[in-house]
């Protein structure tokens, strides 16, 4: 069984049997895919994503990490810390900056990257020193094979087909150093079927038969726009075979809970896990 730590997180395990970019969205950024097939043979379908207008993208600019949002990056630094020996690090899918600029913090020297352009420039205006740049397709030609100690990607894999997923961390664990990891930091499947402080999936009951490759919807209620996210369902089997297609490694994996002494009103968070943290290498 799970066993919990002085953190609040559920450690899942921590070494068990073992990784094209396009507009995609997360909290940061938005874009737009064709799913041609579900993960479990369901039929095909188009999928538009629902960040593409610049009222939804500028209103995720203004989020930061507060409510259900700050369990995702709480354990970030100890991460870090524990398995990070070098500085050089890559956002992947850092859309407005959000996360970029939470590593920098950190100490680490981080490019950010992303395919939306909208989500680049409010990146460079809110931050004009950073490194943010623009990728095109799964071309990460511009950095060197193991140039890189840590790839961050918060919440980009949500809405991202399973085949597309293995070819970007078959990319990605390219530019690793030999020490480098990658962290993946994804919504859990029990996200998109339980009110949160920062979400609300009550107005999508369809949500609980869905399985891994089916779209999901979920609505964030720390602004004002009420239309639902539609991400892809992808359980922890399906991210773990993923991981094994692309040659990675799990070396550790997180569901952080809250401890209840937070100053946010909890809803479900201190007995259910909104996120998932993969370290991977």
């Amino acid at each position: 069984m799970p066993s919990g730590d002085h953190r609040g997180n559920v450690i899942i395990d921590s070494k068990p049997e073992v990784g094209r970019l396009w507009e995609t969205k997360r909290p940061d950024g938005k874009g737009e895919l064709e799913m041609s097939r579900s993960e479990d043979g369901g039929h095909g379908r188009n999928f538009a994503n629902c960040y593409e207008d610049v009222n939804r993208a500028n209103a995720y600019a203004t989020l930061e990490f507060a409510n259900t949002y700050y369990l995702a990056y709480r354990d970030l630094p100890e991460i870090v810390t524990q398995h990070v020996t070098g500085t050089r690090a890559i956002d992947f899918g850092c859309g407005t900056g959000r996360s970029t600029r939470f590593l920098r913090k950190l100490g680490l020297t981080v490019t950010g990257v992303d395919t939306a352009v909208d989500m680049l420039r409010i990146a460079r205006a809110t931050d004009p020193t950073g490194d943010y740049r623009l990728v095109r397709g799964d071309n990460f030609d511009e950095f060197s094979v193991g140039s890189c100690d840590i790839v961050l990607s918060a919440f980009t894999f949500d809405n991202i087909p399973r085949a597309m997923k293995t070819r970007i961390f078959r990319d990605l664990a390219k530019l690793l150093s030999p020490a480098g990891i990658i962290v993946n930091l994804v919504s859990s499947p029990q996200i998109y079927t339980h009110e949160w402080a920062s979400f609300s999936t009550k107005e999508h009951p369809e949500n609980r038969l869905a399985r891994s490759g089916d779209v999901v919807r979920i609505i964030t209620t720390d602004f004002a726009d009420g239309r639902p996210a539609e991400d892809i369902l992808c359980a922890d089997e399906s991210y773990r075979d993923i991981y094994r297609e692309a040659g990675l490694e799990v070396i550790q994996v997180l569901k952080p809970l809250a401890k209840g002494d937070e100053p946010y009103a909890w809803v479900n968070e201190t007995r259910i896990a909104p996120w998932v943290i993969y370290v991977l290498r």
